[in-house]
């Protein structure tokens, strides 16, 4: 007789901070996932804004919460994994959402193919309506590539074994944007990563308070950190993106608002 093995549990996390316009689609987009063992876990950073209201309003569904001061988004999902149990984890800030099946996409990939430690897909832009104004293509990225800038991954959509972030975490509370892209480059370098062409798995919200609007500049800077932090040299690919981006960036920002208008 043969034994089933159970499903993985997958830990999602939503850090959370003065975002009570956006969160409770966020908590809404998490809840509606098929998939049936999520252990979802929200960590507020002591909003005064109402956040607290809804994340009560839901509190039935969520495995924990916390509302108190912390020293930032990169604190807040530290504290997450730090009470995670799940095998697969993912986070999703308060001001973007899951599309249907997401979670069971990534978990059925995750399983049929054990070799690999981080799964991904593409990603909607989106506006504070919800509204598609367009979409950020991902595509199949590697150490090398990393390295080099070429990042292509939509954190909102991806999903990774809890091994790797016990070997190789915690995220470096020390960068306000580019915490992602560091733990991706440690994780890299020792496994694989898949992208998953054709599928949308979540969406990604662009508003005038959000970092991607704020703090762009900031985030590449980060990423040269990381860059040079690991013996990377001036004459790279990612420093020639980071010089071409201050360029083309400003563009980049006026098409978005034009989509929006």
């Amino acid at each position: 007789m043969t034994s089933v093995r159970p499903l993985p549990t997958v830990s999602i996390i939503t850090p959370s901070f003065n975002q009570t316009q956006f969160l409770e689609r966020t908590i809404q987009s998490v809840l509606a996932q098929d998939y049936p063992r999520i252990e979802y876990i929200i960590v507020d950073g002591g909003s005064k804004d109402g956040s607290v209201d809804v994340i009560k309003k839901y509190q039935s569904s969520i495995a924990s919460w916390v509302s108190e001061q912390d020293k930032g988004q990169t604190d807040a999902i530290n504290k997450g994994f730090n009470r995670a149990t799940g095998d697969i984890l993912a986070w999703i800030n308060s001001d973007d959402t899951y599309n249907p099946g997401a979670v069971a996409a990534a978990v059925k990939y995750l399983l049929e193919n054990p070799d690999v430690a981080l799964v991904y897909a593409d990603c909607n832009f989106i506006d504070e309506h919800d509204n598609v104004i367009g979409k950020f293509r991902a595509a199949q990225t590697d150490y090398r590539r990393l390295r080099e800038g070429f990042v292509h991954i939509p954190q909102q959509t991806m999903f990774f074994r809890a091994k790797y972030w016990k070997e190789l975490g915690p995220l470096d509370e020390s960068f306000y944007f580019a915490m992602d892209y560091d733990l991706w480059t440690r994780i890299a370098a020792k496994a694989t990563f898949k992208y998953l062409p054709g599928s949308v798995w979540a969406n990604f919200r662009i508003h005038t308070s959000s970092k991607t609007n704020v703090a762009d500049e900031r985030g590449w800077q980060e990423m040269l950190r990381v860059h040079y932090r690991d013996g990377g040299g001036f004459f790279a690919p990612i420093v020639a993106k980071y010089y071409l981006r201050k360029i083309i960036g400003p563009l980049w920002k006026w098409r978005i608002k034009k989509a929006k208008a």
